[in-house]
């Protein structure tokens, strides 16, 4: 952040003082600098309420220069604003001690004037520059044998070029010295020298004053140093293969880290020397040749390197074959000097050994004495060629006669081939495959590779009465092509199977059968046919079917076509809606064979018909309902139905009108209601009340049940308080005796109840009514 000037911050301040007097109204104005007329300078009119006759007085004028006269602030002196920028005054109009209107804020700012000049920080400037140093055209004309010295007059000018300007003029002096920071020769060094070290490689010099020197570069810490005289040394050997090329950065500087000029770059470039031996890529190399390899055929290619300094003899490589193993009397290989590729010499290596090991020699300095070497060893592998087909140990096998319920997985037969090509290789590894015969895919083979072997496998279930025998043709392939000839008759069998008949259990369509049927339909009503086979026979003859697990006999099975028929009406609620089985088909065999069978689960869903009523479910007999009628009372009703889709049930009364006036229904759910009384009081006693329940399945079916429900007097607690006999027509004396007596003993205990309450209202204000246990 810039510094802000003594004349901007008193103008700050004195906005704060305009933010510090709160409501009262401010006038503001702006006055000349160095105003030259008449005084006193009328500057701002003051408002009509302070118009008048009235005591002003002046706060914020500590020069002295401003007054109130007639209503107008003014100035009796002119202003200068490098001494004071701006003023906050605050005038106060009071009558006889008493404020006439609030206090008058006046910000009065003072419009600057060109009244001053610009002045030099110094009195006297002086400055070196040296000869040549730079790249203007005018350092290079500066020859201090000439001219060492030059005073140069600079004049200061503000306000641009207006006329009312002001000016001041001042001397530089400059002294024009000699330049020797001068660019330095590249070096060359070779690399590890003996010494001794440190060892000069060259040297900086500056001429302007107290130097201190310093490099900078990518090089290791202390590998390079200046000294105070600007003396640049090596202080070790030097590695080209670590780094060929160094950039040095020198610097001038004053003592307290200013640089006199630009930076100076030493180029230092590192001279090889053949300390580096070839490197092979790989130490082992390795190549399979075909044993038909024509003369010239390359095999394969070794390759080394030389950290040395390339495109020269330290770092040129030259290849050749030291020895191999086992040896022949004729070279079976060549060795490309120049670019190390390994190809067959010999004419043929027909009869040549399985393997070959040979060492191989790079040398640097193109092969010369005193070069570096070194080796590495390349195996070859002489690749037999298929020329010689398989051939099967015999050309028939068989019969084998196999059960037709055998089961998969069983071995039929091995067959073997053998090949005279070599062990192991893809021209000796025989594949087997069943050319023809095998239709279904009924067999397989399953290869024993590392004796060129195979083993034929049941795949799949035999059926005798489809097919009795299988005549299966084998071949025997290499896995490599086969190079001379062809493959002949030696290299393929027969396998003959022949299929036993054995005697199988009958077949069902379906593993379990599912039927729907509704309820109520009559007996004998078919529900679904069941159908099997005997593979040994012709389709649908010689079985017998019987069903088992239906205990509640609500079924019969045609022994002959498997036909399901209802024994009698069925009742889906008796049968829980599913009602499983099983049936049987069994072969119709003489009486001293033993039958085969098979079964499967019957399922039959029973579909639900509206043929239930609802009825009431609960017991109501210790419900009651208090006359008066007490808040929310209820009985919850419930009811049921035993059929699915009977729906919601629905509760109403009967037509008669005095059922309707007396009760009430309120459905709670689909199968719940809350009954009421419908007046607040009924003559305690025994109702019997008339309640239809309707289901909502097809067709709609009804029942009305009368319901007891008792009615009593109770006590505050809710409690029913005397027992309530049903009554039935006219009462009797007795029964009037009854009423009376109970009617003054209501009204004694009434009397004493509420003695008690007047006891005990101090101690017993809680008392609240128990929830209806009907509700």
């Amino acid at each position: 952040m810039c510094p802000t000037s003594p004349a901007k911050g008193l103008a700050f301040l004195n906005f704060l003082l305009l933010l510090a007097v709160g409501t009262c109204e401010v006038l503001k104005s702006e006055v000349p600098e160095n105003y030259g007329g008449n005084f006193p300078f009328y500057i701002v009119k003051l408002p009509k309420q302070a118009l008048g006759s009235y005591h002003f007085t002046l706060t914020g004028d500590d020069e002295g220069v401003f007054g109130v006269d007639s209503g107008f602030l003014y100035a009796t002196a002119p202003f200068d604003r490098e001494k004071h920028p701006s003023y906050t005054l605050q005038v106060s109009v009071t009558d006889k001690g008493q404020p006439v209107i609030d206090p008058i804020t006046i910000y009065i700012q003072v419009k600057d004037k060109n009244d001053n000049f610009p002045q030099f920080t110094k009195e006297s400037m002086s400055g070196i520059v040296y000869s040549g140093l730079g790249t203007k055209s005018g350092a290079r004309l500066l020859d201090p044998e000439k001219c060492n010295m030059y005073h140069l007059k600079v004049t200061v000018k503000d306000m641009g070029e207006e006329s009312y300007a002001h000016t001041a003029e001042g001397i530089v002096s400059i002294k024009v010295m000699e330049n020797t920071w001068i660019p330095l020769a590249p070096v060359n060094l070779q690399e590890n020298q003996r010494g001794p070290f440190p060892q000069q490689i060259s040297q900086a010099h500056w001429s302007g004053g107290p130097a201190v020197y310093r490099l900078k570069g990518a090089f290791s810490r202390g590998l390079f140093t200046i000294s105070s005289e600007g003396v640049i040394s090596v202080t070790r050997p030097l590695d080209r293969e670590a780094q060929a090329e160094f950039q040095i950065e020198v610097f001038a500087e004053s003592p307290d880290g200013t640089a006199y000029a630009d930076s100076l770059t030493l180029a230092v470039t590192v001279g090889d020397d053949n300390d580096n031996a070839p490197v092979f890529s790989q130490q082992l190399y390795q190549a399979d040749v075909n044993e038909l390899a024509v003369q010239g055929t390359e095999i394969l290619r070794v390759q080394a390197t030389d950290a040395d300094a390339p495109a020269t003899n330290n770092s040129k490589i030259v290849y050749r074959i030291a020895s191999q193993k086992p040896e022949s009397k004729e070279p079976l290989f060549r060795m490309d000097r120049e670019s190390g590729a390994i190809t067959v010499q010999a004419a043929s290596l027909h009869g040549a050994a399985a393997h070959y090991t040979l060492e191989v020699i790079a040398e640097d300095l193109a092969g010369q004495k005193g070069g570096h070497s070194s080796t590495c060893t390349v195996i070859l592998d002489i690749v037999d060629v298929n020329d010689k087909p398989p051939v099967f140990s015999q050309r028939k096998y068989g019969p084998f006669k196999v059960p037709e319920d055998t089961e998969t997985g069983f071995l039929v037969t091995e067959i073997a081939a053998s090949d005279e090509d070599k062990p192991g290789t893809d021209s000796w590894l025989v594949e087997f495959k069943i050319e023809s015969g095998n239709e279904g895919e009924i067999f397989e083979l399953q290869a024993d590779r590392e004796n060129n072997a195979a083993s034929v496998i049941l795949k799949k279930e035999l059926d005798f009465e489809s097919v009795q025998e299988y005549s299966l043709v084998l071949s025997a392939r290499n896995v490599g092509a086969l190079v001379a000839g062809g493959y002949g008759s030696d290299s393929t069998a027969t396998v003959l199977v022949q299929v036993v008949n054995v005697n199988e259990a009958p077949v069902l369509s379906q593993e379990v059968y599912v039927e729907s049927v509704e309820e109520g339909v009559p007996a004998g009503t078919v529900v679904l046919t069941v159908q099997g086979s005997d593979p040994d026979t012709p389709r649908g003859i010689a079985l017998r079917y019987s069903l088992k697990g239906d205990t509640n006999e609500w079924f019969d099975i045609n022994e002959y076509t498997g036909e399901i028929k209802t024994a009698r009406v069925l009742d889906r609620e008796v049968m829980e809606g599913t009602y499983t089985m099983v049936v049987v088909a069994e072969e119709r065999v003489s009486p001293n064979s033993t039958p085969m069978s098979v079964t499967a689960a019957v399922t039959i869903n029973v579909k639900d018909l509206n043929d239930n009523y609802p009825h009431l479910v609960g017991d109501y007999s210790q419900e009651y309902m208090c006359s008066l009628q007490r808040e929310n009372q209820a009985i919850i009703i419930g009811a049921a139905d035993e059929d699915v889709q009977s729906g919601a049930l629905q509760f109403s009364f009967s037509s008669d009108p005095t059922v309707r006036r007396n009760w009430r229904l309120r459905p709670i759910n689909g199968t719940h209601a809350y009954l009421s009384m419908g007046l607040s009081y009924l003559v305690p006693q025994v109702y019997m009340v008339p309640i239809i329940i309707t289901d909502s399945g097809t067709p709609r079916l009804e029942k009305q049940f009368n319901l007891p429900v008792t009615v009593c007097q109770c006590t505050e607690r809710g409690n029913c308080r005397t027992q309530v006999l049903e009554m039935t027509g006219k009462p009797t004396p007795l029964s009037a005796f009854g009423l009376l007596f109970g009617t003054l003993g209501i009204l004694g205990l009434a009397v004493m109840i509420g003695l008690a309450k007047l006891k005990a209202k101090s101690t017993d204000n809680a008392e609240k009514i128990p929830l209806n246990n009907s509700a």
